[in-house]
C-alpha cells in the first residue's frame, strides 16, 4: 500500500522562484530514494476559513503563500528507508537555506483509506 508524506508551509511570494529551485532540487533526490511522486502545488484558491484553515495554520501573511506538498512512496517501509537516505545526504547542506520558514511547515505521514481510481 502507498505511504503518502504531506506538508503545508508558507512561502513568500516574492521567493516563488527560489522555491521552485529549492524544492526540484531536493525533490529530485528523494526520487532516487524510492519516491514515486513529489507534488509542490502553489496555493490558487486558498479561502479564509471561521474557524480555522490553511493559512492560519502556518501563520501565513499577506504576502505569502499556501505551498501544499506531497510525496508518494509505494510503501511504508521504502519511505523510512528513504527519508533515512535523504537525511544522511551530504547534498542536504544546502537545504539551511530554505526559501521559507520551516519552523511554521506542518507535515505528516498518512497511509490512504481511499484512492481512486482504484
Amino acid at each position: 500500500m502507498p505511504y503518502i508524506d504531506g506538508f503545508v508551509l508558507a512561502v513568500p511570494n516574492a521567493r516563488r522562484e527560489a522555491f521552485t529551485t529549492h524544492a526540484t532540487t531536493f525533490d529530485t533526490i528523494l526520487l532516487e530514494f524510492g519516491a514515486t511522486r513529489v507534488m509542490e502545488c502553489w496555493g490558487d484558491d486558498v479561502p479564509d476559513g471561521k474557524l480555522t484553515d490553511f493559512r492560519r495554520a502556518v501563520q501565513a501573511t499577506e504576502d505569502e503563500s499556501v505551498v501544499f506538498s506531497w510525496i508518494e512512496w509505494p510503501d511504508k517501509a521504502t519511505r523510512d528507508a528513504g527519508m533515512a537516505k535523504f537525511m544522511k545526504d551530504p547534498r542536504l547542506e544546502g537545504a539551511s537555506d530554505m526559501p521559507f520558514d520551516g519552523q511554521r511547515m506542518i507535515f505528516g505521514g498518512f497511509v490512504p483509506v481511499v484512492s481512486l481510481p482504484g
